[in-house]
């Protein structure tokens, strides 16, 4: 929203109402610049916007060629702004949600998890990616773990408040273990000083307090799939849809996977039954089966002739 006097106090009153429903600081932003770029487009505060205008606006969105998901989220955070700080419902109730298009996640074969591994070019690398893919941790949740997070006495690593401020349990493997001690023996301690063992990160960043960026990891991640040599158009987000599918492909329980991603409903997990290519792979095809002999069914006993007495 633009900062003149008109608009300032709607935007804090805004802030205010996010506050109190304890939005995390990305939504607010999200939902802060949604409203700007509505205000830019009226080139008036919003609380003076009329339905007319929350059509044109949408359909100034559609034609500008905005994405699905981009526009599904401006019209969120407007949305907000309307039903919440405005108190306007008439005006909520014109806001309309596009379905997205339903895509199957891209993910890695093992044996290219297997190369992008080999070739990271530091034990940082490494380290981070594993956490990744032996996890199946999201880019925030890896660089915000701290030393409290890894219990060896059960075996797990503690994911605390993490999307949709959730808390789980991850497995910790051996060699995940073994991993993260090298990583210990190397790791900067410069900002060490005055801060808890418990309390200090495990990936610490170029500020004192802060960890590293999910920027810097994601770097780090395609400079690993380039040295692979993997030519899909892979994301730092693939290594965690790649656990995912691997151990189903394994045979794992899928609830058990989706306790281990976090998810809330088993339908989310599900989609990656649609990429398990091992197990897509080794479904026969009727094709093939109409080349085999046709069995002969078996005769049971009340149809087959007495016995002479």
């Amino acid at each position: 929203m633009a900062t003149d006097s008109t608009v300032s106090p709607l935007r804090q009153r805004m802030i205010e109402d996010m506050n109190a429903r304890k939005l995390c600081a990305g939504t607010q932003r999200g939902h802060i610049h949604s409203c700007k770029r509505f205000a830019a487009f009226l080139k008036r505060s919003p609380d003076t916007a009329t339905s007319d205008d929350i059509r044109r606006f949408q359909l100034h969105l559609a034609e500008t060629g905005v994405s699905i998901c981009n526009r599904n989220r401006i019209m969120t955070g407007l949305k907000f702004l309307l039903r919440v700080t405005l108190r306007r419902l008439d005006l909520a109730a014109e806001i309309y949600h596009i379905r997205e298009p339903q895509k199957i996640p891209l993910v890695m074969s093992q044996d290219e998890t297997r190369r992008l591994l080999a070739v990271a070019t530091s034990l940082k690398a490494r380290v981070l990616l594993s956490l990744g893919y032996g996890c199946g941790l999201r880019a925030g949740e890896v660089v915000r773990l701290k030393v409290k997070h890894i219990d060896r006495a059960q075996n797990i690593i503690r994911v605390e408040q993490s999307k949709s401020r959730k808390d789980r349990n991850v497995m910790l493997s051996p060699e995940m273990l073994d991993l993260l001690r090298q990583w210990w023996k190397v790791r900067p301690s410069r900002y060490d000083a005055g801060i808890p063992l418990q309390e200090r990160w495990l990936f610490p960043g170029i500020r004192a307090g802060k960890p590293m960026t999910t920027r810097q990891l994601n770097r780090l991640f395609h400079e690993a799939a380039d040295a692979a040599g993997i030519k899909k158009g892979v994301t730092l987000h693939a290594l965690r849809h790649s656990f995912a599918t691997h151990l189903l492909e394994r045979g794992t329980d899928i609830r058990v996977i989706q306790a281990l991603l976090g998810h809330d409903k088993l339908d989310t997990t599900a989609r990656y039954t649609r990429v398990a290519t091992g197990m897509i792979a080794g479904v026969e095809s009727p094709l093939d089966l109409l080349s085999q002999p046709r069995k002969k069914p078996r005769k049971s006993r009340k149809d087959q002739p007495p016995a002479n007495s």
